[in-house]
This record gives structure tokens, C-alpha cells and sequence, in this order.
């Protein structure tokens, strides 16, 4: 009211005046909400169907191994200092608001698009090492595949150093890989992007759009997992909690793993 006066848009005007005004108006000046600005990518529609292909490939190439994966972090071991009180008539599960805190642990999983089962890593960091040596557990323990194709997002980790060696060995590739920061596959992330998501190698990284989470079916299971093992769970410490979450994955593989109906197929490429 006095911002209106001191910018001379009325010489006077009451509370109940702007209430009037802002109510007919349909606006709420004491709300406000967070929105992401998408960024550019003009390879965006790309990505996106390229992933879609994956994803329906899946369901009919026996012969190549599809994995969506991703990492957990900062997973709290939280500990209620009082026991949840069970739901009753017209009454939900109460769960205590206060808690102790005994760290957290990083969750690095990928899910076998063509079944529906995880394998998991739960463990204190979360580096490009850790990464990779998931990545080289992933492909120790499915042998025989033709090719292994693996869906991630844009994070650092997943265009590593560490990582392009790795998949350079796996691949045998003779390629000069150059120098970290300065020349050759590892000069930047772009290059190093580039070689890992080349289709031309046994083992093949298929990238989302950044701001596009949801193209990655593992996120799906994050939320399952987040739902029924994390937000209502008690742990004393990082060990029990990394023992539920893994006790956890062997249960879901043995009673409710199955693919994902993935519906989305993209948008035509105009060329």
C-alpha cells in the first residue's frame, strides 16, 4: 500500500482496496515457488530417443546387457529417540519427529532394464573410483553379453578419467587416450563423452539430457526404496542402515523385480 503511494500509481488506497484488487485478479504475492529454467541442448530430442531405443532393445536383444544406473547419496542413518506408535481406526503410523543422526551412505545401483533387478554398492564415498570399479563389477559378474550398454545422467563421475580407462581396457581399444585437461579422449569432459557414448565399442554409455532425471529408470527404484526401506526406518548406524538397503535388493529380486512398461517414445527427428 505504501510502496503504491511512494511510486505515485494512486495518491491514496486502503488495505481492503488492494485485497479487492488481488483477489479479483486471482493473485497471491505472500507465495512464491521454485522453477528450473531447462537449458539449451540442441542435442536434447537426441539423447532422448536414443535411450528410448535402448529401452525397448532391451526387451528383445538377449544377447547385449542394458543397465540404468545411477548413485544415492547422502542416504541418513537416523535413528527415532521414541518407538512409532501403530496405526489405529481413522489414525495413521505415527513416527516419532526426533531423531540421532550416525552419518550417511552413498547408494551406487543399476537395474537390468530387460528383468527389473538391482545390483547395489552401498558404501561411505561417492568418487569416480567407486563408479568404476561398479561399472567393472557389473560386467565381472554378467559375462558373455556382446555388448553392455549402460543409461546414466550427466554427472562428473560418469565421464571420468578412471572410467574411460576401464572401458578403454574392456574394449581393447588402441586409441591414444592422451592427457587429463590437455590433449587427446581425455582432454575434456566432452571428448571423454564422446568416446564412452560411441556406439562402435562392446561397452557403450547412453547419456540423458541434463534436467531430464526422469528418462532414467533407476530413479524409478530410488523412490520405491526411499519409500518403503528409508523414510519410515530407524538405524542405529551406517552399518544397519547399508544392511536394510541391501537386504532390501535381495528381497526385491526375489518377489517383485520386473521391467518397467516404458511408454514414452520420444519425438519424431525432423531431418
Amino acid at each position: 500500500m505504501d510502496e503504491l503511494i511512494h511510486q505515485k500509481i494512486v495518491e491514496s488506497i486502503s488495505i481492503s482496496e488492494v485485497g479487492r484488487i488481488l483477489v479479483e485478479n486471482d493473485l497471491q504475492p505472500h507465495r512464491s515457488r521454485y522453477w528450473l529454467n531447462v537449458k539449451p541442448d540442441k542435442f536434447r530430442d537426441k539423447k532422448i530417443n536414443n535411450i528410448c531405443s535402448v529401452y525397448k532393445n532391451a526387451a528383445t536383444t538377449s544377447d547385449e546387457l542394458f543397465i540404468s544406473y545411477d548413485e544415492m547419496t547422502g542416504v541418513q542413518a537416523l535413528e527415532r529417540i521414541a518407538d512409532d506408535l501403530p496405526m489405529s481406526v481413522k489414525k495413521p503410523q505415527a513416527i516419532e519427529f526426533e531423531y540421532k543422526q550416525h552419518g550417511t551412505q552413498t547408494l551406487i545401483a543399476g537395474m537390468n532394464v530387460a528383468t527389473g533387478e538391482i545390483i547395489g554398492a552401498c558404501g561411505d564415498t561417492r568418487t569416480e573410483e567407486d563408479l568404476k570399479n561398479f561399472i567393472d563389477r557389473v560386467i565381472s559378474e554378467n559375462q558373455g553379453y556382446k555388448k553392455y550398454h549402460f543409461v546414466g545422467d550427466q554427472l562428473n563421475t560418469h565421464k571420468s578419467e578412471s572410467l574411460v580407462r576401464l572401458v578403454a581396457e574392456l574394449c581393447q581399444s588402441t586409441e591414444e587416450l592422451g592427457i587429463k585437461g590437455k590433449t587427446g579422449i581425455l582432454a575434456s569432459m566432452q571428448t571423454r563423452e564422446a568416446f564412452l557414448s560411441s556406439p562402435d565399442k562392446k561397452v557403450v554409455f547412453h547419456y540423458t539430457p541434463k534436467h531430464a532425471s526422469w528418462m532414467n529408470q533407476i530413479e524409478v527404484w530410488f523412490g520405491m526404496l526411499a519409500k518403503k526401506v528409508i523414510v519410515r526406518g530407524s538405524f542405529k548406524s551406517t552399518e544397519e542402515l547399508k544392511e536394510k538397503i541391501m537386504s532390501f535388493i535381495d528381497y526385491f529380486n526375489k518377489t517383485m523385480a520386473k521391467p518397467f512398461k516404458w511408454t514414452y517414445q520420444g519425438k519424431v527427428m525432423v531431418v
